[in-house]
């Protein structure tokens, strides 16, 4: 699909609800080429996460930060989608993630794993994805699920630990989202 701002395009890995739009969604996880530099598409009210996949990596230049560096190698970077953001590549083309969720309705958090031998991964979350980047895992269970290169797995709130078993090492990146639990307003007379 194309990006907001149409500067180039983006995979949907998954949105919720089901078939949002680019403005009403509650959490998005999405995959997109980046050809060249320029400004990142806004978001009101969106909290994101970027990971580089593929390619050198990139520059960001968040309003209000200093200047922030994101390759391979580096750890996910979140950052209010709201604020304007310029992007410069460090040489050529990359691959990034992207997971943004609502702010004041959902949170988010990215972590990139390596594996080599079995894993278990916890998760108390209402939703856990995992993108497996490179290489192929077995995911135990009653019914194990095996995923490849660029497959996600998406669990839901039941899911507290999975038994990850690689079929040689792997690079994943494990998403857990989380409702923010509502506040209750209550009125005493005296």
């Amino acid at each position: 699909m194309p990006w907001k701002n149409g500067g180039g395009a983006t995979t949907e890995i998954a949105v919720s609800p089901t078939g949002a739009a680019l403005d009403d969604f509650d959490w998005r996880v999405s995959m997109a080429r980046v050809e060249s530099g320029g400004p990142f598409s806004g978001f009101a009210g969106v909290d994101r996460t970027l990971a580089v996949l593929e390619g050198e990596g990139i520059v960001l230049d968040i309003a209000g930060r200093p200047a922030a560096t994101v390759t391979k190698a580096s750890a996910p970077l979140s950052f209010p989608a709201d604020v304007p953001t310029q992007a410069a590549l460090i040489a050529g083309p990359i691959i990034d993630l992207n997971v943004m969720t609502r702010r004041g309705r959902m949170t988010h958090a990215v972590e990139r794993v390596m594996i080599s031998t079995s894993t278990d991964i916890h998760s108390v979350a209402d939703v856990t994805l995992i993108l497996c980047f490179d290489g192929e895992i077995t995911v135990a269970g009653a019914a194990p699920v095996r995923i490849g290169q660029r497959d996600t797995l998406l669990l839901g709130p039941d899911a507290l630990k999975w038994r990850l078993e690689p079929a040689r090492p792997a690079t994943l990146f494990v998403i857990r989202i989380d409702r923010v639990a509502a506040t209750i307003n209550a009125c005493f007379e005296t």
